[in-house]
């Protein structure tokens, strides 16, 4: 690479722009988590900041916006490190193995587990709230593992299905575990341990049901 191809660093005001705007969102998701989306306000978090609301205004033009920011600085670290995972020159069981692992303990998270009852709740009255967390959040970790799953038909790993189904099909299955029990009360914390028993059956669940053709008992064969 040269010279010309990196790109040049920031300038200090866009430096310092660029702290003031990780500063009010890491504020506006602790805000957001203990105060719910109706209990959210700009003034609150302009508040909270010790600034004023003006400043806040400056970087996000309204609340939608701000919580826009919020899930997508919180789920793009994951995208990009579950990217890395689902590398197609790996082994296939042992990819996807390792990267529902993933999945699981970041759905089993403290955060995660607060962000999904908050959107839960307060859905309904707030829709565009919903709609922004299913685009940034489930949505694009969905096209990642299709994407993934679309190379790993396209080799012969998997029987040819619609991708995107499947990774809505496994997806659910890491859900279905400790994720649903924490989100419902069931659980008040879970292990490293209970993480990868979740992602093992999902994958194990998920390997069954799109196991290529050739591998699948025909009639008259034993399974």
């Amino acid at each position: 690479m040269t010279d010309l191809d990196t790109p040049p660093p920031p300038s200090r005001r866009e430096a310092r722009r660029q702290d003031r705007r990780d500063a009010i969102l890491m504020v506006a998701e602790g805000y957001f988590l203990e105060h719910g989306y109706a209990g959210t306000t700009m003034s609150g978090i302009a508040a909270a900041l010790g600034g004023s609301k003006g400043t806040l205004w400056n970087h996000f033009p309204s609340k939608e916006a701000l919580f826009s920011a919020v899930l997508d600085r919180a789920t793009r670290t994951f995208r990009a490190e579950l990217s890395q995972i689902l590398n197609p020159c790996g082994e296939l069981t042992a990819t996807l193995l390792r990267a529902c692992i993933s999945l699981s303990e970041k759905l089993t998270s403290p955060d995660a587990i607060a962000l999904h009852r908050l959107i839960i709740a307060e859905g309904t009255r707030f829709p565009e709230m919903r709609q922004i967390f299913f685009d940034l959040a489930p949505l694009r970790v969905r096209y990642v593992f299709a994407t993934f799953l679309q190379g790993a038909m396209a080799r012969g790993q998997l029987r040819v299905a619609d991708p995107f189904d499947a990774a809505r099909a496994l997806i659910a299955l890491v859900m279905s575990g400790s994720h649903q029990q924490l989100l419902m009360g069931q659980l008040d914390h879970t292990s490293r341990a209970q993480t990868a028993a979740d992602a093992d059956f999902a994958v194990t669940t998920f390997l069954r049901a799109y196991a290529p053709d050739s591998a699948v008992p025909t009639a008259g064969q034993s399974a």
